[in-house]
C-alpha cells in the first residue's frame, strides 16, 4: 500500500548541510537549508546553524518574517528595540515575530560561546506587517511528552495531546525530540502540512529512511486526507541516542521576496522596509547595555 492510504509519511527529498566555515561574525556556520525555492520549503524560508563568541549579530532589523532560535550549546543573549533582554541556555526557544519591524541583536553571554540554530518561518500577507513580538521558551517551563525512552519538547502546536507554548500567526507544529537507543515514536502531522526533520545528532530513521547527523528529511503535504498522517521515528544507532527537529506548516503559496533581512511578498514591499528602516519607522538603534555578568 501506499503512505497516502495507509497514512504512514515517507520522505520526498534528503538534503546535507552544508558548511561554510567562519565569517566576521561567527567561529563557524553551516546551511541546513536556505530559500534558493522558497516554493519547495513554504512555509519554511530557511535553517542556518551558527556557533559564536564575538561579536555575534549586532544590531540589525526584519520585517515579515518569524525567527525561531533553538539553543543547542552555550548561552544566547538577545535583546530588542521593545525593550526585552534576557539569556537563554540549551534546549530553550527564542521566538521572534518581527512583523511590521523590530531592530535586535543576538550575541553569545559574556562574549562565550553560543551554538544556535535558527529558523526562519514565513508570515502570510496579512500578517506580514503584524505587531512585532517576543516568546521565550524556557527550559523549566517547557510543555513535554514523555513516552519510554522518548522525550519531546513541545515548542508549538500539539502533540499526543501537549501544546506548545508559543502562539503562532499560522498553523505550525514544532518540536525536539530526544530518542534512547532501540527507541520509536509515531508522530502525528496534519495532512495538509509540509514537514521537515532535521537530523541534530546521532542516526535516525524517518520515515523508513534513514539519516544522520546533519541531514534532513521533508515531507510534502498529502492530498486528499482528511484525517491526520503519521511519521515514525526510530533511533538507528544501537549505542547512541538520537535527537531531531520537526517542524511541520500549512504551505502559505504566496509570493516570496527576498532582501537581506526583510521578507515580504513584493520587491517594492522590500524597498519599503529598508526606506522605513532608514528612516527610522523601526525606532531607534537601541543603545541597550550587556547583561550584567552575574548568572
Amino acid at each position: 500500500m501506499t503512505a497516502q492510504l495507509t497514512g504512514q509519511r515517507t520522505l520526498t527529498r534528503i538534503t546535507t548541510k552544508q558548511q561554510l566555515g567562519p565569517d566576521a561574525q561567527v567561529d563557524d556556520k553551516a546551511l541546513v537549508f536556505v530559500p534558493t525555492d522558497p516554493a519547495l520549503t513554504d512555509p519554511f524560508l530557511a535553517l542556518i546553524e551558527d556557533w559564536f563568541s564575538s561579536p555575534g549579530f549586532e544590531w540589525h532589523p526584519h520585517r515579515g518574517l518569524e525567527t525561531v532560535t533553538t539553543v543547542i550549546d552555550g548561552v544566547l543573549e538577545h535583546g530588542d528595540n521593545l525593550g526585552h533582554a534576557g539569556a537563554l541556555e540549551p534546549g530553550e526557544v527564542q521566538w521572534m515575530t518581527a512583523g511590521r519591524g523590530i531592530i535586535h541583536r543576538e550575541l553569545a553571554y559574556r562574549d562565550e560561546h553560543a551554538h544556535v540554530l535558527q529558523m526562519w518561518l514565513n508570515l502570510p500577507a496579512e500578517k506580514k506587517l503584524t505587531p512585532s513580538r517576543y516568546q521565550d521558551l524556557t527550559r523549566a517551563a517547557m510543555p513535554r511528552v514523555h513516552a519510554p525512552g522518548v522525550t519531546v519538547d513541545v515548542h508549538a502546536g500539539t502533540v499526543d495531546g501537549v501544546t506548545g507554548a508559543a502562539q503562532t500567526h499560522h498553523p505550525v507544529q514544532g518540536l525536539v525530540a530526544t530518542l534512547d537507543p532501540g527507541t520509536s515514536y509515531d508522530l502525528q502531522v496534519p495532512p495538509e502540512h509540509r514537514l521537515f526533520a532535521h537530523v541534530m545528532t546521532g542516526r535516525l530513521l524517518v520515515g523508513g529512511s534513514e539519516l544522520h547527523a546533519g541531514q534532513t528529511g521533508w515531507s510534502d503535504p498529502v492530498p486528499g486526507r482528511t484525517d491526520v498522517t503519521s511519521l515514525q521515528l526510530a533511533a538507528a544507532d544501537p549505542e547512541k541516542p538520537a535527537r531531531v527537529m520537526v517542524y511541520s506548516g500549512t504551505p502559505l503559496q504566496e509570493p516570496v521576496a527576498l532582501g537581506g533581512p526583510f521578507v515580504m511578498n513584493t520587491k517594492v514591499e522590500i524597498t519599503k522596509a529598508f526606506t522605513d528602516f532608514h528612516a527610522g519607522v523601526f525606532g531607534p538603534v537601541p543603545r541597550q547595555a550587556r547583561l550584567a555578568y552575574d548568572r
